[in-house]
């Protein structure tokens, strides 16, 4: 992989991680402003808790992706970036256009999602 590929890669990963920073702080701002609104009855605690859960589920995977993209960031740092962390050969390019945080090549991450 070239140093500019690794500097395109390195530029999107911190634009996506500034996205996902972004909508942390909203998705935080949003839960507070549920929590302290005027609650009536039964069904509007109802609706108010399963937004806000709906709204803290979606910081949970935000969260994730972000460790993810530091890693990826890391690994950039590293010179490891590109290489499959489990068999050691290089994803395709094709795999990190898409998902440049992705730290396995296809075939390794289809095996981890079938549990092997």
């Amino acid at each position: 992989m070239t140093k500019q590929e690794k500097e395109n890669y390195k530029n999107r990963l911190n634009e996506k991680k500034k996205e996902i920073v972004a909508h942390l702080s909203e998705f935080k701002s949003d839960s507070l402003e549920i929590e302290t609104g005027d609650v009536q009855d039964t069904g509007d605690k109802a609706e108010s808790s399963y937004t806000k859960e709906f709204l803290l589920s979606l910081s949970d995977t935000q969260r994730t992706r972000l460790t993810a993209i530091d890693e990826a960031l890391k690994r950039i740092e590293g010179d490891d970036f590109g290489i499959c962390e489990d068999c050691g050969k290089k994803i395709a390019k094709k795999r990190l256009t898409v998902i440049p945080w992705a730290p396995h090549c296809i075939e390794c991450q289809k095996k981890e999602e079938r549990g092997f």
